[in-house]
């Protein structure tokens, strides 16, 4: 039986598609419309799918994007050893983009990215904490707490404690007042979220220093922690926030540049002022990957001191490849633009089967 031409399916859930099912489960709209905004890359990188499928086609590849209430029907008329799935959205609570590894496994086809169970742990920080803990990694330890009452009791901290929900990302549930400085605000917060969200809250010692990106995307399949992108992150404030995200991504992102109120973070590497740091945050990465299994596509987020201590602080298996930081990498790391890089990453591996 002959093998169709090789080809790149990105399976994504659509900003709409979730807002639409969030409201049938009887989210406000406006909440909905928040939580939802955490697949703003899927809203994002649909701009470049026509650059996407010439970068593929120019290596010899075809490039189907696929959403993800179609992905099991399309995969079922796919060839798994010409195909290769690359999921770019995840979730298991709010979003259900980690159906899409689950689904290539279970139909037989190789794929761009950690293997499913992390999809699952990566979005709830209590348990990945928990994880990586045990593998001796330097994260905070954490409490957790739902509408006001403790389920888990936050450690003592001299500092103060950072609030934050247990199943969202982009900053969704993130306030200015999120750094707290007693455990009653605490809960309150706690309350907050859950009447907002329907979520628990992770509420972890606050750790001081800077904000670290490390990003990483495997162009060929042998690529180590020698590719990793360390870089400072620094956004004007301690933290961001939800409305800091919502300005950057998506829809939202877009109304807030024509309005002239879009503002990048900017990026400075580690490596040039912190050499010490950035070689600690390599190793950490590197237990990730040994330890854990990441591999491919990822990004970690970290928290830097003046005297070299890392914090980690959670890591991500579906980064947000069309956001400023994971492009800066891609053409700082490998001198590619993000689909060319997207594109390469999956010709490499498609190459490498036959």
């Amino acid at each position: 039986m002959p093998m169709h031409k090789p080809k790149l399916i990105l399976v994504h859930e659509p900003e709409k598609a979730c807002f639409d099912r969030l409201l049938a489960g009887g989210h406000a709209s406006r909440r909905a419309a928040e939580i939802s905004s955490y697949l703003a890359q899927s809203t994002d990188l649909a701009l470049e799918f026509d650059a996407l499928a010439a970068a593929c086609e120019a290596r010899g590849l075809s490039f189907a994007p696929v959403v993800l209430d179609d992905a099991a029907k399309v995969l079922d008329g796919e060839d798994p050893r010409s195909a290769l799935v690359w999921t770019l959205t995840d979730g298991v609570a709010y979003f259900r983009g980690g159906a899409a590894p689950a689904l290539a496994r279970l139909s037989g086809f190789n794929t761009v990215g950690a293997d499913d169970s992390l999809f699952a742990l990566c979005q709830d920080k209590f348990r990945s904490g928990a994880v990586l803990g045990a593998l001796g990694l330097p994260v905070p330890q954490a409490g957790l707490a739902r509408d006001g009452e403790w389920l888990v009791e936050a450690p003592a901290s001299a500092a103060g404690w950072f609030v934050k929900p247990n199943r969202l990302g982009a900053k969704i549930g993130i306030w200015p007042d999120s750094r707290v400085t007693d455990l009653a605000h605490a809960l309150e917060l706690s309350r907050r979220v859950f009447a907002c969200y329907r979520d628990d809250v992770v509420v972890q010692p606050y750790v001081s220093g800077r904000n670290v990106r490390a990003s990483f995307l495997g162009l060929m399949p042998d690529t180590g922690v020698e590719a990793l992108g360390v870089a400072f992150v620094e956004s004007g404030g301690d933290f961001q926030t939800m409305e800091d995200s919502l300005a950057l991504y998506g829809e939202t992102g877009e109304a807030a540049k024509a309005a002239g109120q879009y503002a990048e973070p900017e990026l400075a590497a580690v490596a040039d002022s912190q050499p010490v740091a950035d070689a600690r945050i390599r190793g950490i990465a590197e237990r990730l990957i040994i330890g854990l299994g990441l591999r491919d596509v990822f990004s970690i987020d970290l928290r830097v001191e003046a005297d070299d201590t890392a914090h980690l602080i959670e890591f991500e298996v579906c980064p947000g490849l069309p956001c400023f930081d994971f492009r800066d990498y891609c053409r700082r790391q490998w001198g590619l633009s993000l689909t060319d890089a997207m594109a390469e990453t999956a010709a490499n591996r498609l190459s490498a089967r036959t």
